[in-house]
């Protein structure tokens, strides 16, 4: 077995990288992927990739700054599923975090499915806490092409930023 070392970069995730981001969802989420990259040209938000030197994205994610006052709310974190457990996902939050910081506000906060253990580890072991439960729903594309609405419970988690 090789093992090969690949350096990463973050950086704001474009319009012309959606077309490389299908791992990440379906054409309804890269939609609304989209419509949030409209947001973060007014500075509502932040959305970030993790790039390989080729430049395509292996892992997204968001901070919304408007849902929370005071915090950095994270969300749509995703890394290539080929490529998880590698730490990109680590990388992918502290960048987040780093963001959150630049803005002056000092807490980070995001929601995980309750049935998204291995997220819930994640999250935990770089240092943030549940402080709540709260219903949440989005839209998702099943593999007919119906949109069918998804309901689930997850758990609201925190993390003080210094």
């Amino acid at each position: 077995m090789a093992e090969v070392i690949v350096s990463l970069s973050v950086r704001e995730l474009t319009d012309q990288d959606l077309r490389w981001c299908s791992w990440s969802g379906t054409g309804l989420h890269l939609e609304q992927v989209a419509r949030e990259l409209v947001r973060a040209r007014r500075g509502e938000v932040d959305y970030l990739a993790v790039c390989p030197p080729s430049g395509i994205p292996v892992a997204i994610g968001g901070i919304d700054y408007q849902v929370r006052p005071g915090a950095g709310t994270l969300w749509q974190l995703a890394v290539h599923p080929a490529l998880r457990s590698c730490g990109i996902g680590t990388l992918l939050i502290q960048a987040a975090e780093r963001r959150i910081l630049a803005r002056n506000l000092r807490r980070a906060e995001l929601s995980v499915e309750e049935n998204n253990p291995r997220a819930r580890a994640l999250y935990e072991r770089l240092g943030y806490v549940g402080y709540g439960r709260e219903p949440d729903s989005w839209d998702v594309e099943g593999p007919d092409g119906i949109v069918r609405r998804y309901e689930t419970t997850c758990t609201v988690m925190r993390k003080s930023l210094s």
